[in-house]
């Protein structure tokens, strides 16, 4: 899956800081409320051409998701950065 960024792809073979990380979460936040929804996650992931974009958006939020709230914050940016290494081959430095 690569993220389309203004700087930089991410397919694999390249990568992205997290602060670019972060500013991409941030522009999926359709509703501007500073969390990510599973369903903002999902279109995410399908706008980038993955396949399987709810379920992975749902083990996305599920995985990142340290307070139980449905929702990915702030404080939980880091916890989704991993899990989009591990599962979707973003590479972040």
């Amino acid at each position: 899956m690569a993220i389309k960024s203004r700087s930089v792809a991410v397919d694999g073979e390249h990568a992205i800081t997290m602060e670019q990380f972060k500013a991409w979460m941030k522009t999926i936040d359709d509703d501007k409320d500073g969390k990510i929804s599973k369903d903002e996650l999902a279109d995410a992931v399908r706008g980038n051409g993955g396949w399987f974009a709810g379920r992975k958006a749902k083990r996305g939020v599920g995985s990142a998701d340290s307070n139980g709230n449905g929702f990915i914050d702030e404080s939980e940016i880091r916890n989704l950065a991993e899990f989009a290494q591990k599962y979707l081959g973003i590479k972040i430095v």
